[in-house]
Parts: structure tokens; C-alpha cells; sequence
């Protein structure tokens, strides 16, 4: 993947309130735009992951799968907020010449959104044949299909949601209250609320998962005698510390419980009826953290909306493990 950088050093507005003095978005490409620049796959990213979509979603990206960089060109940007290279939480504020922490300002699915309309404007990107999106990724391409409709042609949207749940964002909650209840929760450093963060994920988990699940692939215990649901849930919380921080988690989990396309705009039905893009949603038989029938909910509300459902016994993360059927039911519907 060809690994980039783009600055917007003009002052952008946040939906909430303030702004950031400037924007810098880290972005990974592969393939390359065709003559007429109409062959973009805008791949956004779910909540810890990055733009290296050919590595956390090989299954679907890459030589010989659904979207080949021999055909395509594939794109995906660091969101704003997060842990990898864009502007976020550990970024130094230009106006104190001092990282943010904790006083990086709340951004919203919206504000993430208009971040990448500039990098789109930026590489003068004029159509996106698909955009398609997991999770968090699929809430930002939801924005993003009604803030520029005539600009996505075509929209994939799996397991996500049109406005997040209560159920959603009490997970999203718990996993803040483990975040501030360590004790170094506030500090200006780095490191700042990991040991929190390793609790929030193993929270996160058991909402990624679900009983089924770890019946499954967690029984018994390890040749070490330890219990294999426990290991699993002390090796997920430190694979996570070693990779991310607590402030840019705590950010983007407030982004997404602040998720509603309806917001300032209407009816969710009017919002959801101004989507121009032909579009897919999947649903996860098994997702308890986004229930199918938030997605049925999308698709009956986009005029050229589809609604497909993939039996998995993996919940929500599903989505990422789950790509062989993903590529089927894509193909199918385009």
C-alpha cells in the first residue's frame, strides 16, 4: 500500500462546537485511478483499525478478491481522532505548540465525514463507484452518501446503523467509566488511562461476540490450565494497548453514540429517502451490539436499497471474519 499524508491548514469547524486549527489526514492507496477516474473503492474503517485495508480485511482487498487493486483504486484514510498518523487527541495542538489530550475537542461522525470530502476534493475525486463501510465505517458512509449524494454511486453498509442505540451506547459508556476509573486517567501523557482502556476492551468484546460465540472458541481450558474465556479476554485488552490510546478510544466512542443522520435534517425517513447511491446493507444473524433490525431499518428507507443477511456465528465481529460471504452477497447485488 502507498501510504500518504494530506494537510488542511485552514481552521475547521467542528458540528459540536470549536474547531481544530488545521487537519491532517494520514491515508493509504493501492491501485491506481483509471482515465476517467471513475474506479474508487473508499474503504472507511471501523472504531481501532487503520487504513491498511488490505491487511485487516485481506479477504475482500487485494489480488484476486472482490476488490482488486489491478482494477480498482482502493483508498481508506486514518479517522479523524484516532491512534494512526491523523489528527487526534496526541497531536500537537499548533496553537500551544503542546499535544491535545485530553483537550482534543469532541468530534462527531459528521465532522470525520467532512474531513474526507476534503481529501475526495483534494484528489479530485468526482465520483466513488462504492463506499462501504463496517460498524463505525458504515455510519460514516451513511453521512457521507447524504451530505454528497450525487457523488456515491454505489454503497455498502454492514452491520451499522442510521442512529446509534441506547444499548449501543451504554456499552460505549461502561467502557469509558473502566477508562476513567484508572488511576491515570487525566494525566498528560501517552500512556494515560491504558490499563483502563484494556478493561474497556475486554467490555468491548463480549458486545463483539456473543454466548454462542465463546461456547465455541472459548471452552475448556489452555494445555497451561488457565481457562480459555479468561485468557482471551486479558490477551484482547493487551493486543489493543499495545497499538492505540485511551483518548483517541474514548473520542471515537463518543462519535459514535453521537451518530444520527437525522440530525438537524428531518425525519429519518426523508433522511434516509435523500440517498441517491444503489445500496447494500448486511446484517449479521448473530450481532447483538448492531441487532438486524437496525439494518433492515437502512434498507427500507433507500430508495435503491437492498437488505441481505449473512448467518454467522461470529456477532458483530462477523464483519471482519466473515469475508468469503460478504463477497458473495456483494457480488450478487452489484
Amino acid at each position: 500500500m502507498n501510504h500518504k499524508t494530506f494537510i488542511h491548514k485552514e481552521e475547521f469547524p467542528l458540528q459540536l462546537g470549536g474547531s481544530l486549527a488545521q487537519v491532517e489526514l494520514s491515508y493509504s492507496t493501492l491501485g491506481e485511478l483509471n482515465a476517467n477516474r471513475d474506479n474508487v473503492i473508499w474503504v472507511c474503517h471501523a472504531l481501532t483499525a487503520n487504513s491498511d485495508v488490505s491487511d485487516w480485511w485481506s479477504g475482500l482487498i487485494g489480488e484476486g478478491k472482490l476488490y482488486d487493486p489491478e482494477k480498482h483504486f482502493i483508498i481508506s484514510v486514518n479517522v479523524l481522532g484516532s491512534h494512526y498518523g491523523s489528527t487526534g487527541p496526541l497531536s500537537v495542538n499548533p496553537n500551544t505548540g503542546k499535544p491535545y489530550y485530553g483537550s482534543f475537542p469532541q468530534i462527531t461522525i459528521r465532522d470525520i465525514v467532512h474531513s474526507l470530502i476534503l481529501l475526495r476534493q483534494e484528489l479530485e475525486i468526482n465520483k466513488i463507484h462504492t463506499l462501504i463501510g463496517g460498524s463505525i465505517g458504515g455510519q460514516q458512509a451513511l453521512e457521507w452518501s447524504i451530505i454528497e449524494p450525487e457523488i456515491i454511486e454505489n454503497m455498502v453498509v454492514i452491520a451499522s446503523n442510521s442512529k446509534h442505540s441506547p444499548w449501543g451506547i451504554a456499552f460505549n459508556e461502561t467502557q469509558r467509566l473502566a477508562i476513567a476509573s484508572d488511576g491515570t486517567w487525566g494525566q498528560e501523557d501517552p500512556e494515560a488511562g491504558i490499563k483502563g482502556m484494556k478493561t474497556a476492551r475486554a467490555i468491548a468484546l463480549l458486545s463483539y461476540r456473543n454466548y454462542k460465540t465463546y461456547q465455541a472458541t472459548q471452552e475448556g481450558r489452555s494445555e497451561s490450565g488457565e481457562l480459555k474465556a479468561s485468557a482471551y479476554q486479558q490477551y484482547q485488552g493487551e493486543k489493543l494497548a499495545k497499538r492505540f490510546n485511551a483518548f483517541s478510544y474514548w473520542t471515537l466512542s463518543v462519535a459514535m453514540d453521537n451518530h444520527d443522520v437525522s440530525e438537524g435534517r428531518g425525519t429519518l425517513e426523508e433522511v434516509l429517502g435523500s440517498i441517491k447511491a444503489k445500496t447494500l446493507v448486511v446484517g449479521l444473524s448473530s450481532d447483538i451490539l448492531f441487532p438486524v433490525e437496525e439494518s433492515k431499518l437502512i434498507a427500507a428507507h433507500i430508495n435503491e436499497g437492498t437488505y441481505a443477511e449473512i448467518d454467522s456465528l461470529y456477532g458483530h465481529d462477523g464483519f471482519l471474519i466473515e469475508t468469503a460471504a460478504l463477497t458473495e452477497v456483494i457480488r450478487q447485488h452489484f
